[in-house]
């Protein structure tokens, strides 16, 4: 599973809700489409970029991004999902798991693990980590 997803815990308490929209709003200025979601233990950001992923990728996928409270802080688990029509009302935790993180060939995760770090790198200067 680690070639289909990746995680990083981070060890502090944040606003998760905070945290995802203001990674939205750095990813909409980079020309990608975001939706946010509030979850059961946390927020699904997903993001797509129109003429690169909607090219490599089928239309429907997206990077994936759940934030999920931990017991001294939270997760990031970043993939290539499903994106979600109607985020909003259709997100449930058994759709999450189904449909949040999808296989995907050799070529489409190597493009998606450079843009899986550099999310994760935008998520690390945000939280303050080094």
């Amino acid at each position: 599973m680690a070639l289909l997803k990746k995680e990083k815990v981070y060890h502090r308490d944040m606003d998760l809700d905070q945290l995802a929209n203001s990674l939205a709003e750095r990813l909409k200025s980079q020309g990608w489409q975001t939706q946010v979601a509030k979850t059961d233990n946390g927020v699904l950001l997903q993001a797509r970029k129109a003429g690169i992923l909607r090219d490599i990728f089928a239309a429907d996928r997206s990077l994936s991004i759940l934030f999920s409270k931990t017991n001294d802080g939270f997760k990031v688990t970043i993939g290539v999902g499903k994106w979600l029509q109607r985020i909003g009302i259709t997100l449930i935790e058994a759709v999450l798991i189904s449909e949040l993180f999808l296989l995907v060939d050799v070529p489409e995760m190597i493009w998606n693990a450079e843009v899986e770090n550099n999310v994760l790198r935008e998520i690390d200067a945000m939280v303050g980590t080094d």
